[in-house]
């Protein structure tokens, strides 16, 4: 699965209040704002949080916390000890506005533009306004949190201690508040080398790069991405820019429901891998393909080499054929829509349609069509260089659902 957006918003320049010899990591701006937010001193803080995260430094990180906040204390030293094991660079962070009142306790919110990339595998840092949660302390501003306000994305590596595992090809980050979830991070290295091997199957001039983000639960997922609740609830995993844009250069990285895929079996939650590799491999998050062929392609590679019978890949569509009549069309957003009531059946109608074009025209032929759409070629042009059309694919495959439902 692919999708998701994000509005960024204006960016004010605040200036930075240097001080003079002594701890330089204590910075305090001129003139505070008594009893409201102080915009001067909170991006003194960030610029010494960009300083503990470059310098990979959790001690010096763990003293932008509020005095007494051992919560927020424990927060921050995760945050640069992830960006040591996750070789994050390009990391800035900026001030731009409140976003809320200051609560009792003198705390407020505020939307910071934050960029970062994890190296070797980001080809641009992502660009984000993620919301902060500031404190007043004494004369100075501390970092309590990192999201949490139902606003913005909120990264994996700012929300707490992960577990990564790096290989030459594959990245993977699991929130460590899971149970075994070291063991958890191993098997996800395990299935995205598998799945690199899947999609280089098919798609042979691919080299394989691929970064898996694994929350701590469903709602944790829905959070990460800025998802109204329950959004993922049914979704194993989902392919998407990090920064939730649309732009081509944003990176583009793996996140999984931990709570769907727990609860399967080792094939399918390996097919599942393959599914959402292909669609980074394909450049998918960005792509203006109809959904049923993306989704229907992904299929298509993740279950090529499957030893499962077509009443196994496809009975939900199957059953919903014989519930409901042959389909009139292709699957569309309605039907792959996450919270779509036959969300599963849709996924299978949609590979259907992928593998009925690849019996009757070949593979190599799939492989063109989908390229061709994906650099915007329209799929009616795509299929005529191959001598058919989108009402000979759409018969074939109704004919073939009508031979699997009889």
């Amino acid at each position: 699965m692919a999708g998701l957006s994000l509005s960024a918003g204006l960016l004010v320049v605040v200036a930075l209040v240097a001080g003079s010899g002594g701890d330089t990591r204590r910075v305090t701006p001129d003139a505070p704002a008594s009893g409201g937010p102080r915009p001067g001193a909170a991006s003194a803080t960030l610029h010494l949080l960009e300083e503990a995260v470059e310098s990979h430094d959790p001690d010096a990180a763990r003293d932008l916390a509020p005095s007494g906040d051992s919560e927020a204390e424990a927060l921050l030293g995760a945050v640069a000890d992830n960006a040591e094991d996750l070789r994050v660079n390009d990391f800035s962070a900026r001030y731009v506005d409140e976003t809320g009142p200051v609560a009792d306790d003198g705390s407020w919110t505020a939307q910071v533009a934050l960029s970062w990339a994890f190296e070797g595998f980001d080809r641009e840092p992502a660009d984000a306004e993620v919301v902060v949660t500031f404190a007043t302390d004494g004369d100075e501003v501390r970092i309590r949190r990192f999201g949490g306000a139902g606003d913005g994305i909120e990264p994996l590596w700012l929300q707490g201690p992960l577990e990564v595992r790096r290989t030459d090809d594959a990245l993977v980050l699991v929130s460590a508040g899971r149970p075994g979830a070291a063991r958890e991070a191993a098997s996800y290295a395990r299935r995205v080398g598998r799945g690199t091997e899947v999609v280089r199957h098919v798609l042979r001039d691919w080299r394989p790069s691929v970064v898996v983000e694994v929350p701590a639960s469903a709602a944790a997922l829905d959070a990460t991405l800025d998802a109204a609740d329950g959004t993922y609830a049914g979704i194993a995993a989902v392919t998407t820019t990090v920064d939730g844009s649309g732009s081509p250069d944003a990176p583009v990285h793996v996140f999984v429901n931990p709570d769907v895929t727990r609860g399967l079996r080792g094939a399918g939650a390996q097919v599942v891998m393959s599914h959402e590799i292909t669609h980074v491999a394909t450049d998918a998050a960005t792509s203006a393909v109809d959904l049923w062929l993306l989704e229907g392609f992904a299929d298509y590679v993740a279950l090529r080499d499957v030893p499962l019978p077509l009443t196994t890949t496809a009975g939900r569509a199957i059953d919903l054929v014989r519930r409901d009549g042959l389909p009139r069309s292709l699957p569309g957003p309605a039907e792959l829509d996450t919270r779509a009531t036959d969300l599963e059946a849709a996924y299978e109608l949609a590979w259907l349609a992928c593998d009925t074009l690849a019996d009757e025209l070949g593979e190599p032929a799939l492989l063109d069509v989908y390229r061709r759409v994906s650099g915007g070629v329209s799929l009616q042009a795509a299929l005529r260089r191959h001598g058919t059309t989108s009402e000979t694919l759409v018969q074939a495959w109704r004919d073939r659902l009508a031979s699997l439902a009889s």
